[in-house]
């Protein structure tokens, strides 16, 4: 009983398909076998993402605390556990004010639709070798058309609030999307031509099947594609758009209340959505060089998704804001000239392997060396370029034998002639 397929906690699907075939068995119909699969899909990714969301709050604060030399929440419940809960109840008995200028509609639809395309990235997502709602061919396309969805809701919120500094906040998400949307699609053409498919589950196998992560072949599109998606994300140091020190709180200046909460909360949905991506793309995602012959793989895929969340954290606790003209600098001068050499440089690889009938055992290590070797010269050269203008600064102190400043209490001295 045991050890029988659909009781197998390796995946979680092996349950879901027992299920399956269970009702296949008794005769329901495929539409409502269908309905249900998807239904129990759907809210497995909704209990993932509302669990983990209320954990991060605790999570975050804590670990910035840490951080930054001090204690973080730790007052309700043991190491302040319910500091999230005593959070919630706040926010929802506060009242939720708004403006009497602002569009009644458009003000109140944002924070309940910006949930929608953070959650339905989580379709595509594969947790196991059978945990994923729906294997899209198109998945990376499918990732990148949600993410273009989440300025426009923004845009909406920064319109209808009536607020020039709501409406600033808003115009300057979308500055940032355009500039940093286009180094990230870089960065995963980078990824779907070494694994030939657009598909996250045939991303995975190809990692599978060649016994490395894809963080090895491509380490350049992984830099630019964490730095470039941590700016769309709105988190420090790119959370220009509610920069506090500018523009008091950016496009949610009028929001109060629970309106507030969720914009708040989608933050934590969307940054561990962002890290999911990375540990599919770039880390195996639920492979684990067989480990997850022993352990369950979509534990070690939860493991991966929080330690690329860590170093969110750690970003949003050591580094300062930048402001708004370095980082357009940092996106068009930076990571676009990058972003453009490594696809290149990877559609090269990728010719030699295929044209040439090259053995993978020569080509795969050989573009590890070179890729590496290449990210290095390139993030060094391209940085002491970026910043010559700022450092060619004379060294040498000029001297002179006299300075004409009266001190104090003295006469100021009448000009020759």
């Amino acid at each position: 009983m045991l050890l029988s397929s659909w009781w197998d906690v390796r995946d979680l699907g092996n349950a879901v398909s027992g299920l399956v075939d269970a009702l296949q068995d008794a005769g329901v119909p495929n539409g409502v076998i269908y309905s249900i699969a998807a239904l129990l899909g759907c809210l497995g990714i909704i209990a993932f993402v509302g669990a983990t969301a209320v954990i991060n709050i605790w999570v975050e604060r804590r670990l910035i605390g840490r951080i930054q030399v001090r204690k973080g929440p730790n007052r309700l419940g043991p190491f302040g556990l319910l500091q999230p809960v005593a959070d919630a109840i706040k926010l929802i008995q506060k009242e939720a004010l708004q403006p009497k200028s602002a569009d009644g509609v458009v003000y109140s639809l944002p924070p309940i639709l910006i949930f929608i395309p953070a959650i339905l990235a989580f379709a595509v997502v594969p947790f196991g070798d059978k945990m994923v709602l729906a294997d899209l061919n198109v998945g990376v396309l499918y990732l990148l058309a949600l993410g273009s969805t989440t300025a426009v809701l923004i845009f909406m919120a920064g319109y209808a609030s009536n607020n020039k500094y709501a409406l600033l906040g808003s115009m300057r998400v979308i500055a940032m999307l355009i500039s940093y949307e286009i180094p990230s699609v870089l960065a995963l053409l980078g990824v779907v031509t070494f694994a030939g498919t657009m598909s996250l589950s045939g991303v995975v196998d190809f990692q599978d099947t060649y016994w490395s992560w894809l963080i090895f072949f491509q380490p350049l599109a992984f830099l630019i594609f964490l730095l470039g998606t941590t700016a769309e994300l709105n988190r420090t140091p790119a959370d220009i758009a509610e920069a506090e020190s500018e523009i008091i709180a950016g496009f949610h200046i009028e929001y109060s209340g629970m309106k507030f909460g969720l914009f708040y909360a989608v933050e934590l949905v969307n940054a561990m959505g962002l890290s999911a991506v990375i540990a599919v793309l770039f880390l195996g995602g639920w492979w684990t060089f067989g480990v997850e012959k022993v352990i369950p793989g979509w534990i070690l895929f939860i493991g991966k998704i929080y330690a690329v969340y860590f170093l969110l954290i750690w970003f949003r606790g050591t580094l300062p804001r930048f402001r708004m003209d370095q980082l357009m600098a940092f996106a068009w001068k930076f990571l676009l000239p990058l972003g453009l050499i490594n696809v290149l440089v990877s559609a090269f690889e990728v010719l030699l392997w295929t044209e040439y009938d090259i053995s993978a055992g020569v080509i795969l290590p050989a573009s590890v060396v070179v890729n590496f070797a290449l990210a290095a010269v390139l993030i060094v050269g391209w940085s002491k370029l970026m910043m010559k203008p700022f450092t060619d600064v004379r060294r040498r102190p000029h001297l002179f034998n006299e300075i004409n400043v009266p001190l104090p209490g003295e006469a100021t001295p009448e000009p020759a002639g």
